[in-house]
């Protein structure tokens, strides 16, 4: 069971640093893998500046998609977590469907249901993954009574 994750800011704050921590991430990742492909892609005295001119006229585009699926992901589950009052993995599963849905409704109803569909699973997994990990790490910190000393030791009968 997730607990309340109360070092976070309220909802409407939440929304606006996931949204700018998402596009950092698309942008950094985005000028990375378009970097090297400007390079891979650009003849052998130009590598430099073709990977320099894909990655400016690039990564801010991967940079904002991925920051208007954190924002939409994030005002879904602040959404979600106000209406049912609870805060566990349905949330985080239920907003990943609905982004999922909302962001392919322009290719019509069977798209935005199948990407509803891989979203929402692919939220599950992280979820389920992540509720896995936690329970390995909170199995090796349960805390355990300190040894008995020599003479308060049970005696064998």
């Amino acid at each position: 069971m997730a607990h309340a994750d109360h070092t976070r800011d309220p909802c409407p704050w939440v929304i606006l640093s996931d949204f700018g921590a998402a596009f950092a991430m698309g942008a950094v990742g985005g000028g990375l893998w378009h970097g090297i492909k400007g390079a891979r892609n650009s003849p052998r005295g130009e590598r430099f500046t073709g990977a320099m001119s894909v990655i400016k006229s690039r990564a801010p585009v991967t940079g904002g998609n991925f920051g208007v699926w954190g924002g939409m992901f994030s005002t879904f589950d602040c959404a979600i977590k106000g209406w049912r009052q609870k805060e566990d993995a349905w949330n985080a599963i239920a907003s990943g469907f609905l982004t999922g849905g909302c962001l392919a409704a322009r290719s019509g109803p069977r798209s935005a249901l199948g990407s509803a569909v891989a979203c929402g699973i692919l939220l599950g997994v992280f979820e389920g993954v992540g509720v896995l990990v936690s329970r390995i790490m909170n199995d090796n910190t349960r805390p355990q009574l300190p040894p008995l000393p020599e003479n308060m030791q049970p005696q064998p009968s």
